[in-house]
Parts: structure tokens; C-alpha cells; sequence
């Protein structure tokens, strides 16, 4: 790799940026893609970028069916910051480890984020939106708020709509959803911005128990990342 695609790569990485390595097989000419931003010698076309940041989105190096190149992907970690160390968050956080996501618990009541409740997660109790400010939520962090508080959750989602994370999700009823709308809407949101939160949080699953809840959060968060946005579930 040349010296300038390999210290824009470590940029990159160092951000947290997701980004392709292609390399054609046969010449072994590069370009390093970033957001449609492509850099390096290999020529390519608006279809070719199209894919190989479609292959970013899938999370999969792959030989491009296209061409004899290969297209090896760079994405910063998957992240899931909860909001709220309640039981649906004991249930959710291993649910969201295995499925390969850095975990955050969020929640400035330490009798509740405790290393008892949450052993090997990363724990925060400063206020939520301070909490969101430090960890800077990027394109590949998924936001749930579970404390069913507004003093609490209001400031997180208000925190989260301000950042480009892929998924936010809020526990409540749809009357509470409701409420929650009119008050981020009072504060300037526009029903573009909190058309992204989902709410009731989770897959319309039926479930009732604080781990059916959990895996219905962490099925939309899988759905939306996958699939694009789909309509929030029902779940209280």
C-alpha cells in the first residue's frame, strides 16, 4: 500500500471512519474509499463506489463479483449505548455483546450502574446527554434510553437526534411516545429529526418479559442496520 492511502487509512481508523481498501489483482492498484470519497490510483465508477460502500454497509470483505479486485473493509466497531440500568438493560447488554457490539451502560443512579448488575461493561454516571457529548456516537452506534424518565431519557435523545447514530430507541407506550414527541418538538426538533426515534421501542414481537423486550430492541436494531428503517414496534 502507498504511503499516503496507508496514513489516511490510519486517520480513518484513529476517527473511527468506516472505509474500503480496493486492490485490483492484476495491476495492484489501490483506492481507499471513505464516504463516496475515493483517493489512490485505481480508476473507479460511480456504480463500482455504489457497491464497494454497500459492501462497507454489509460489513463484508469480498471479492468484487464485477471485476478481479478485492474489497477489504475497515469499520470501527458496532456500538450500543444504553440509557438506564434497569432489567431490560441486564437482558439486552449480553444479548448486544454476543451479537458483536461494544456496550455502554448510561445512568447517573450508581445504585443502579454498578459492577454487581452490569459485571464487564463499561459503565457512565455522568447525565446522559453529558455521557453522549464523551462517547460521540458515530454512524455505527445504535442510542436505546430505557430509564422511562424524561428527566433522563429527554436529554439523551436530545442528545442522540444531534449525532448521526444509526438507530434510537425509546421504551414507553405509545401515549408516552406521544408525550415525548411534543416535548422534543417544543425544543426545535422537526418531525424529520424525530422520525428517527423509534418508539415504542422493538420489533412488535408481543413480548412481555424484560428478555423478550431485550430481544425485540436488539431484532430492530439488527433490522435497521441491515435493512433500513422500518415502522417501531409495539412494545411497552
Amino acid at each position: 500500500m502507498q504511503r499516503d492511502l496507508l496514513d489516511r487509512l490510519l486517520r480513518l481508523q484513529a476517527g473511527k471512519r468506516p472505509a474500503a481498501l480496493v486492490t485490483d489483482l492484476e495491476s495492484g492498484d489501490q483506492a481507499l474509499i471513505e464516504a463516496g470519497d475515493v483517493a489512490g490510483a485505481l480508476a473507479l465508477g460511480e456504480a463500482e463506489v455504489a457497491d464497494i460502500l454497500k459492501a462497507v454497509r454489509d460489513d463484508r470483505s469480498a471479492l468484487d463479483p464485477h471485476a478481479n479486485r478485492f474489497i477489504q473493509v475497515f469499520n470501527p466497531p458496532l456500538r450500543l449505548v444504553v440509557v438506564g440500568a434497569v432489567h431490560i438493560a441486564q437482558q439486552l447488554v449480553p444479548l448486544a455483546v454476543a451479537a458483536g457490539y461494544d456496550v455502554t451502560v448510561v445512568d447517573p443512579r450508581r445504585a443502579w450502574a454498578s459492577g454487581e448488575r452490569f459485571p464487564d461493561v463499561a459503565l457512565i454516571t455522568d447525565w446522559p446527554d453529558e455521557a453522549l457529548r464523551t462517547l460521540a456516537p458515530g454512524h455505527r452506534t445504535a442510542i436505546v434510553t430505557l430509564t422511562h424518565d424524561p428527566k433522563l431519557d429527554d436529554p439523551a435523545l436530545a442528545a442522540a437526534l444531534a449525532s448521526p447514530a444509526f438507530y434510537i430507541g425509546a421504551l414507553g407506550s405509545r401515549r408516552t411516545q406521544e408525550r415525548r414527541l411534543e416535548r422534543l418538538r417544543a425544543q426545535g426538533f422537526d418531525a424529520a429529526a424525530l422520525a428517527r426515534i423509534h418508539g415504542p421501542v422493538g420489533l412488535d414481537i408481543g413480548a412481555k418479559s424484560p428478555a423478550e423486550i431485550a430481544v425485540s430492541i436488539l431484532a430492530q436494531i439488527i433490522q435497521v442496520r441491515r435493512a433500513g428503517p422500518a415502522p417501531a414496534g409495539a412494545t411497552p
